[in-house]
């Protein structure tokens, strides 16, 4: 079978990869139930889920037809690297600065991989990320996040 899309092939490739890795590597924790779920069902569901969207994506990629067979194009190092480099400080600034400050340097980091960099998108994005993922975590699911740094209790 031709690949008629290179683009939609290795990415649905990568997806199937990192669902069936997310599936297997929940099995080690306990499901729970449907009305207490444990700490595998969430991670479990979504690799399942993107497994399923990449095997989806698999196969229109060999289906489809496209044009050129959309190639493949240059790797973007820098946007690659900031963006690795923000998840990484945030994971190192998330224990020592609490959330209200970490969360927002982590959007605002990130925000300097695009091309269209504005500090006021980045900082209203930051601030709506912010309050939600208080709201979610902190307020609804009632998880120990630090929320703000350690020296000030």
């Amino acid at each position: 079978m031709k690949i008629k899309s290179q683009r939609d092939f290795w990415s649905g490739l990568m997806f199937v990869a990192v669902g069936v890795a997310f599936a297997w590597g929940a099995l080690n924790y306990s499901f729970g139930s449907s009305a207490r779920p444990g700490p595998a069902y969430f991670p479990f569901g979504l690799g399942v889920l993107l497994a399923i969207l990449g095997a989806v994506t698999l196969f229109e990629a060999l289906t489809i037809e496209t044009e050129d067979g959309e190639p493949i194009g240059a790797i973007s190092w820098k946007p690659l690297l900031i963006i690795v480099g923000s998840i990484a400080l945030f994971g190192f600034l998330l224990p020592r600065l609490g959330m209200v400050l970490a969360l927002p340097i982590l959007v605002v980091t990130s925000a300097l991989a695009g091309d269209e960099f504005h500090w006021g998108e980045a900082l209203g994005n930051a601030a709506v990320l912010t309050v939600g993922s208080w709201a979610i975590f902190i307020y609804g699911l009632g998880l120990v996040i630090p929320l703000w740094p350690a020296f000030l209790g």
